[in-house]
């Protein structure tokens, strides 16, 4: 079966294409690559505020493939609004990558050690909100481009450091400076984060049956958990909030069956003041979206509302 993966064209984004269509290639499909540029390619020296948020990378790739120029699209699952539109399916989540946000910089071992009024750069409102609740002194810097292009200007000295995803250094072989990787109990992660989300069009039974071997079933449950909590809330990948799922990384006498932990936050990148909710939940007969629901009903009811008006988002009813 010969396939068309749409793809955006920047160097990450190729390389999960690629990744998808060697598996698939070895499935035994004919793969080509489309190269398609999004809005967010296109206003690389704005901030995401100012070219909005939703669907910046993934509208024109739908378009091609509502348009049946491609058969696919491979996302950044962090990137794909959690509500799709009508004609599209998510197919198939593959495993998960590390989902940790990560310090980098060339002379600071970690972020705590970062003098007084350091300056940090990132794109993330959810990451500069975060920062700001552990560190206020340091000053947030916006930094857009690509993994390269930020650590040029990183290499440059235009900051102290830099946080980015864990897994866009490790697919691009870029961890020579990665000092410290962010546990999610101090620094929550971006709801899909380190996942690759594979869209297909809703009634291309085909594509969909040649694609779901891809699927992981642990991958798929941890971030239906995170997309429903952060749709709960009304957020987009732009909003100050932090999702995550994970298997209970400890053991607990008496409790058999599998266990999962769920790291919620919302925070103000004006003024780092932070809502935090963390749960431990039984995966057997566990509805992800359910449970999903109820992280941001916790949030809410633990006053995450206000700051979510803040961020000009209007939170919904879990």
């Amino acid at each position: 079966m010969k396939l068309w993966i749409g793809s955006r064209g920047s160097q990450l984004a190729l390389w999960q294409a690629n990744h998808i269509a060697a598996l698939l290639r070895e499935a035994g499909h004919m793969i080509e690559i489309e190269i398609i540029k999004t809005t967010g390619d296109r206003f690389q020296e704005v901030t995401f505020a100012e070219v909005g948020s939703k669907g910046m990378f993934t509208k024109e790739i739908e378009e091609a493939l509502a348009a049946g120029r491609v058969d696919l699209a491979v996302h950044s699952l962090k990137d794909l609004p959690t509500e799709l539109p009508e004609p599209f399916a998510l197919a198939a989540t593959p495993p998960r990558v590390d989902p940790r946000d990560v310090f980098v910089s060339v002379n600071h071992a970690h972020l705590a050690a970062l003098p007084q009024g350091a300056r940090v750069g990132t794109s993330s409102q959810r990451r500069r909100a975060q920062l700001k609740a552990l560190r206020p002194d340091i000053e947030a810097v916006e930094f857009r481009g690509n993994v390269d292009t930020r650590l040029r200007k990183l290499a440059e000295g235009q900051v102290d450091a830099i946080l980015l995803a864990a897994a866009g250094l490790e697919r691009l072989g870029k961890t020579d400076w990665l000092r410290e990787r962010l546990d999610p109990r101090d620094f929550c992660p971006a709801a899909g984060q380190g996942a690759l989300g594979i869209e297909t069009r809703k009634d291309d039974s085909e594509t969909i049956g040649a694609v779901a071997f891809l699927d992981h079933a642990d991958t798929r449950f941890a971030v239906t958990v995170e997309r429903a909590a952060l749709a709960a809330l009304g957020g987009g990948c732009q909003v100050p909030i932090g999702i995550h799922c994970r298997p209970c990384v400890e053991e607990r006498a008496g409790e058999a069956g599998q266990w999962d932990e769920i790291f919620a936050v919302v925070a103000s990148p004006q003024t780092g003041q932070m809502v935090r909710v963390h749960h431990r939940v039984s995966r057997e007969g566990a509805d992800p979206v359910a449970l999903g629901r109820l992280a941001a009903q916790k949030l809410l009811d633990a006053g995450a509302g206000p700051l979510l008006e803040t961020a000009g988002e209007a939170p919904g009813a879990a």
